[in-house]
């Protein structure tokens, strides 16, 4: 338990220095905020701030913090350093920045944000971009919860021949459409602070039982083998930069966090509200993913035959398996949430906490849905003061939504498709933020601090780009090549950056 006790000190610790360092350099103050300026009673409504905070941590916490780590913990207790480190100085600040830049221009959605900074050409890349990642986001979060409710909660096979299958996922879909197009102070700000009790319980639930329960966890600087599963192989042969970082995303920097944070960002009541709302929530995904991963290891360390989990070597690559009536059976990363949810929490407990994780994935899919009509509708100067104006959006969006997941649960291979490409675009999209909040802070008199930016934006601009440059969801060139050249289209997005940022200033 040292390492993760080691990573919550650096989480903790560090997300208190760091994040009074952002609130210094941004220097919020006590002007009106849009959520008073633009006040709309439909998206621009003036929320408390534990409102808010609960709010933007249910609309962050997707499943991305919870199966993320539950594969990322495969690489070794190394992941117990580097999530925490991640999660301060990259995800928390881009969380931060994001949303207070946001909130200081008038409650804007990130598409106006990176036409404020960025020229047309990169406008209208990244408006399509992100309206791409939504829609996955949103079909992505209709797929998990529902196959977590069919087969971890209702006993259910959870296959596309199964009435049961899409009875859940259209109570999910109906849900969405209410939560998408009505005022976000009606659904989402009153339900919300009731799934967070349940998000609270389930990570805490957790937490408790791993020291309780006297589970064994891997050290940094001790034996990587653990419940018969070698760690330490693991890391060496799964080229562990970049592969990590786009696998753990949610719990290290989500780019998906951006359009949240600009959607709280028209109900805050004051800007100083910002820290907490911002980055003390994404601290709090930190703590989640974390969690997680240390729950998956302690269950691999119990082994199958003591209601755990024991990792195999399959065609495939390595998998998860399940003692079913004596016998092994594989089961996905999703599965792996309720033998870790039963195993510490028991039947009750555990049930709870399943609720708990489905609830992650649907009040993120309802916001990116919602973000999605915002983005479109001020896009294309849209109106959407009546009901019926956003129905007009909303439906098409579901309908296509519909289509992908029918193809999605028909293909063997579909949701694995669309969770890569969304993982890695979720990642992508943490550029445009970064670089505009370097921009931002150049026309803003604080270069001195664009080093705050400009460490994630290096480093992600160089995960995405090698990543995408060798998995076999893209180009699969040798690794010393894809580091070559994402070594070099780093080197473009920072001295775009800059240049961008003095042309700025000189305007």
């Amino acid at each position: 338990m040292t390492t993760l006790i080691i990573g919550l000190v650096i989480l903790i610790g560090g997300g208190l220095l760091y994040g009074r360092l952002c609130e210094k350099v941004f220097a919020p103050d006590d002007r009106k905020t849009p959520a008073y300026k633009n006040e709309d009673g439909v998206d621009y409504v003036p929320m408390k701030r534990w409102r808010n905070c609960l709010v933007n941590l249910l609309n962050i916490a997707g499943t991305g913090p919870i199966l993320g780590p539950i594969q990322g913990i495969l690489f070794g207790p190394i992941a117990f350093i580097t999530i925490p480190i991640g999660c301060v100085i990259g995800g928390a600040v881009h969380d931060y920045f994001n949303g207070m830049i946001c909130t200081r221009e008038g409650g804007i959605q990130m598409p106006e944000m990176i036409k404020h900074h960025h020229n047309k050409g990169v406008f209208w890349f990244f408006t399509g971009f992100v309206c791409l990642t939504l829609f996955l986001c949103g079909v992505v979060f209709i797929y998990t919860p529902g196959d977590i409710a069919a087969t971890q909660l209702f006993g259910f096979g959870g296959t596309a021949g199964e009435a049961s299958t899409w009875i859940i996922y259209g109570v999910i879909f109906a849900y969405y459409l209410i939560a998408t197009v009505l005022p976000i102070d009606k659904i989402i700000g009153k339900i919300y602070p009731i799934l967070g009790g349940v998000l609270i319980f389930s990570a805490l639930g957790i937490f408790v039982m791993l020291f309780v329960g006297g589970y064994q966890l891997a050290e940094v600087f001790g034996d990587w083998t653990l419940g018969g599963f070698d760690f330490g192989a693991y890391f060496s042969s799964q080229n562990f930069i970049p592969t990590f970082f786009v696998t753990v995303a949610c719990g290290i920097m989500s780019g998906f966090h951006g359009s949240q944070t600009a959607l709280v960002s028209r109900t805050l009541e004051s800007e100083k509200h910002g820290r907490m709302a911002f980055y003390d929530m994404m601290i709090a995904e930190g703590f989640i993913a974390m969690i997680w991963a240390a729950g998956t290891m302690a269950v691999i360390g119990i082994g199958a035959e003591n209601a755990g989990i024991t990792m195999q070597l399959t065609d495939a690559g390595w998998g998860y398996f399940q003692s079913v009536n004596g016998a092994l059976q594989q089961i996905s990363p999703t599965s792996v949430v309720g033998v870790i949810c039963r195993n510490m929490l028991g039947d009750i407990g555990g049930i709870i906490a399943i609720i708990g994780v489905i609830v992650f994935p649907i009040t993120s899919g309802d916001t990116a849905l919602r973000s999605l009509r915002l983005m479109i509708s001020e896009t294309f100067n849209i109106k959407q003061k009546s009901i019926a104006s956003r129905m007009l959006l909303a439906v098409p969006i579901f309908a296509l939504a519909l289509v992908v997941l029918i193809w999605a649960k028909n293909d063997a291979n579909g949701f694995n498709t669309i969770w890569r490409y969304f993982g890695w675009a979720n990642q992508t999209l943490t550029i445009f933020a970064t670089s505009s909040t370097m921009i931002w802070l150049m026309r803003h008199g604080k270069a001195k601090y664009l080093w705050l930016p400009a460490i994630p934006l290096a480093f992600y601009s160089f995960i995405t780009s090698s990543y995408l440059l060798s998995a076999p969801i893209g180009l699969s060139l040798d690794m010393t090549i894809a580091f070559i050249i994402g070594g070099v289209f780093t080197a473009i997005v920072f001295a775009y950056s800059l240049y961008r940022g003095r042309k700025r200033v000189s305007v």
